[in-house]
């Protein structure tokens, strides 16, 4: 407790003078190290398909990926594609259009990557997810979710995202500064499953620690510091 009283008074002391307390987490615990490498796309319903075979032409289809991640070919049949890659759709339309086609060349280009989405949540107003078409910032995805709520914390936006390897990283965005000086290192583009969170500022993580630890035990405090205060002492006769 000792230890989170003094927590809580450097706290308040940093609002009053005006610093601002810094708390850096270099690798959270279940994050891979950040990384500029673009993650692969994955394809999703809705997605809007060119295919090609590049020896019969007559075949080539554009087609939008079923609700189930499925195509239907001509060529091919039904052939399921969700998740996959662009290179692994390709091999798995291929191979099931070997049943009519001897050593197929296949190609698979997106029209539409309707499955290319970003995921907003925390102290912004409409939490949710969002189409990413085209260059989109941080503060861009931000805005789509109707901006800052009061007590969002600008300076410290988290943004986490899969490598390569499927693994999540995470990094901060100090929106803050880029809205303040437009700094360049703080506009981050996105990529398709992106999620970015907005943390409640210190100030307001600060009241609700006060309220849910300090508010809801002070009374069992002030009765255990009354009964000691009324303890006699030794030649009173108190």
């Amino acid at each position: 407790m000792r230890c989170r009283l003094a927590f809580l008074l450097l706290l308040i002391l940093a609002a009053c003078t005006g610093q601002e307390i810094q708390v850096s987490n270099r690798q959270p615990e279940g994050f891979a190290p950040w990384q500029e490498s673009v993650p692969v796309y994955r394809i999703g319903p809705n997605d809007k398909l060119n295919v090609r075979f590049r020896l019969t032409p007559e075949l080539n289809e554009t087609v939008l990926v079923a609700p189930d991640g499925s195509i239907v070919l001509r060529a091919a049949g039904r052939v399921q594609l969700l998740g996959l890659s662009g290179p692994e759709a390709e091999a798995a339309i291929a191979t099931a259009a070997l049943r009519v086609l001897r050593n197929p060349e296949v190609s698979v280009g997106f029209e539409e990557a309707a499955a290319s989405q970003i995921f907003v949540g925390g102290m912004v107003r409409r939490a949710g997810s969002f189409p990413l078409t085209g260059r989109r910032g941080v503060m861009e995805a931000v805005l789509l979710a109707g901006g800052f709520e009061n007590e969002a914390r600008m300076n410290e936006v988290v943004l986490i995202r899969r490598n390569p390897q499927s693994r999540p990283m995470l990094r901060t965005v100090d929106l803050q500064s880029f809205t303040a000086a437009g700094s360049e290192t703080e506009d981050v583009a996105l990529q398709p499953g992106d999620i970015i969170f907005v943390p409640r500022s210190r100030v307001a993580e600060v009241a609700l620690w006060v309220d849910q630890t300090i508010n809801r035990t002070i009374p069992f405090s002030r009765a255990f510091s009354y009964s000691i205060n009324r303890i006699p002492t030794a030649g009173t006769g108190f």
